[in-house]
């Protein structure tokens, strides 16, 4: 059984990879973080997202997509930050053992990807397209996820701020190759952290409206990003 508010370890492939889960009783959904760029499921920044989605109802799995050791590498040599297969072939291994799980089996998925965790998030939901109902991706690097961008089927926000310009530019693209209902939405006055005063916090509302709309459309919709 998995707890309400506990630490525990996933077991992915051929190692264990250790994860914050939160889990309202009920739950209107479980919302998996996908970090990416050197970050860890301890991001001041996803688990103030996470908070916000739990007092929605929606559990959260905030998870290491790196091992310890590879963490210790990757802070060094940046070696496995980029490597999208690699990060996509953990997501996926905790998809599989979220629907194994008898608290979570059944519940509608979403993923919330952050930078080159978006990327792994993307080429999850392609290998997955019956497991992830949504996807919402914080200053995203999208392009990363080459062709799987072409199989995407959940439907996908992408949220960049506006004084992110290259970002921008990539996000365009590949909102011209997701299908609809994917959106872009751009946060005037953020940088590539959303560090600047209210920006996480629109980047958390948008969110959980997204959520509300494609992963728990039976419930009630907060403000936020309009329906589409």
């Amino acid at each position: 059984m998995i707890h309400a508010d506990t630490d525990i370890w996933i077991p992915v492939g051929d190692v264990e990879l250790g994860a914050t889960v939160r889990l309202p009783r009920p739950s209107r959904g479980v919302v998996v973080f996908a970090h990416g760029s050197g970050s860890s499921r301890h991001s001041p920044r996803n688990r103030m997202v996470a908070e916000f989605l739990n007092a929605g109802g929606y559990g959260t799995v905030l998870q290491d997509l790196l091992t310890a050791g590879e963490d210790q590498i990757d802070q060094i040599a940046t070696e496995y930050r980029f490597d999208i297969e690699l990060l996509a072939g953990r997501l996926t291994g905790t998809l599989d053992w979220l629907e194994a799980q008898p608290d979570t089996t059944g519940l509608p998925v979403g993923v919330f990807g952050a930078s080159t965790g978006a990327a792994a998030a993307l080429v999850a939901a392609a290998r997955r397209p019956d497991s992830v109902r949504a996807i919402v991706s914080r200053g995203g690097r999208p392009d990363l996820a080459g062709d799987a961008l072409r199989h995407v089927r959940a439907p996908t926000l992408l949220i960049v701020g506006g004084e992110d310009p290259q970002v921008i530019a990539l996000n365009q693209q590949a909102l011209a190759v997701l299908g609809e209902p994917s959106q872009l939405v751009i946060v005037p006055g953020a940088t590539h952290l959303f560090s600047e005063p209210g920006t996480l916090e629109r980047v958390a509302d948008y969110a959980r409206t997204w959520f509300d709309l494609y992963l728990d459309p039976s419930g009630p919709v907060l403000d936020g990003y309009p329906s589409p």
